[in-house]
């Protein structure tokens, strides 16, 4: 009887064709994430299994992969012989402190010639007679015995892990992130790797408007990330020029629409150099003056990519209990001001002019500032790991 990790896919069973692309993709994933650790990873079109000396270890990197439904830590045995699966079952029973229980089994093999519900009837009879003081209860037992018969083996397990779910991450191509170092940008991220979509990130950076710490914050904000999909590409624009000229040569309500502007055309760029088919930012409705409807509207018709909004929807508090599930909550409310929250006029304009806009860009040669920004701009691949620790570089 050997002791193993089954994982039970999230939405890949309902891929049909495509299926084990997805299967593949996960198994991809979880052995990257699981290198350098003791393991071996099987995959079949149910089940995916992996054997390992480092539970712990092993369980902490399958909670921060999407793709997975449930995590169960079981025991596989090679029979399908009811008797001796019943023998294995007692074995595992004597140590467990339980009064009441429940057996549910499942068979994959419709040849096998006992039903599920007679391998439940069976296992349940056995454990009355060979444990006292035992007593089944459907409805609420303190003991849930689940009970796999497979093609040639059989598993066991009794706890339950809930996965995070989703789609391998990279199953459904590349998205560029606008990672600023606030609350949201970073949930946005975390919810389109669910679905698939492989993040790279873009931060804007304003020297020496803004501090090193900063930008160190959003390092820090990009590993988090890192942690679910085993790095992150982070692309560091600097937007001092561009800003500044904005501020010289336009209305000062229009400087936060401008600069949104320009920024959705220099991630588009890079995106496109990048093969990311879309754009992923934080925008939430109505949160503030750039993300009313109209501004969005204003903003977003300077790019032929579409631009993904996975919070626009939630509330903040929504929002922050998001955040502080995955992690990225406190380093988001340390004090440092990104390119966003300085030089923010008195009152920003709501329902942004896209004419206006173009008149006042015409004001100045941006596009040349666009250009030299995206030609110097630095790469910096983020990775699940911490090399030092966080304080020491603020």
């Amino acid at each position: 009887m050997e002791k193993v990790i089954i994982i039970k896919y999230a939405e890949l069973t309902t891929k049909g064709d495509n299926i084990n692309f997805f299967i593949k993709a996960l198994k991809e994933n979880i052995e990257s994430s699981l290198e350098g650790i003791d393991s071996k990873v099987k995959a079949d079109k149910g089940r995916m299994y992996i054997y390992t000396t480092e539970f712990d270890k092993v369980l902490d990197k399958l909670q921060h992969t999407f793709g997975i439904h449930e995590i169960n830590v079981g025991y596989e045995v090679e029979t399908i012989d009811i008797d001796e699966i019943g023998n294995r079952l007692i074995e595992l029973l004597k140590d467990k402190e339980f009064t009441t229980f429940k057996v549910e089994s499942k068979r994959s093999d419709k040849e096998y010639p006992l039903t599920s519900m007679d391998i439940s009837r069976k296992l349940g009879g056995i454990v009355l007679k060979n444990l006292d003081n035992k007593k089944v209860d459907v409805h609420n037992p303190e003991l849930l015995i689940s009970v796999e018969v497979r093609f040639g083996k059989t598993l066991f397990y009794f706890d339950k892990i809930k996965g995070i779910g989703g789609y391998p991450t990279g199953t459904l191509g590349k998205g560029m992130l606008m990672l600023s170092g606030g609350i949201d940008s970073p949930v946005a991220g975390y919810l389109a790797m669910k679905r698939g979509v492989r993040i790279e990130a873009i931060y804007f950076d304003a020297p020496p408007h803004t501090s090193e710490a900063a930008k160190n914050k959003v390092i820090e904000l990009a590993r988090k990330l890192s942690e679910y999909s085993g790095y992150v590409k982070l692309h560091v624009i600097n937007f001092t020029k561009i800003q500044e000229e904005i501020l010289k040569n336009c209305p000062h309500e229009y400087l936060i629409t401008l600069m949104r502007r320009y920024m959705y055309r220099i991630a588009e760029r890079v995106a496109r150099q990048g093969n990311c088919k879309c754009i992923v930012n934080g925008e939430s409705i109505g949160q503030v003056a750039s993300q009313t409807l109209t501004s969005m509207n204003a903003i977003e018709t300077v790019v032929d990519i579409p631009v993904i909004r996975p919070v626009a929807c939630l509330d903040k508090l929504d929002i922050i209990d998001i955040s502080q599930r995955i992690g990225t909550y406190e380093t988001s409310i340390l004090p440092y001001e990104d390119c966003c929250t300085i030089f923010v006029p008195k009152h920003p304009v709501i329902n942004p002019d896209k004419k206006l806009c173009e008149e006042y860009e015409k004001l100045y040669d941006f596009d040349s500032l666009v250009s030299e920004a995206i030609k110097t701009h630095t790469v910096i691949k983020v990775e699940n790991k911490v090399k030092e620790e966080f304080n020491s570089i603020l």
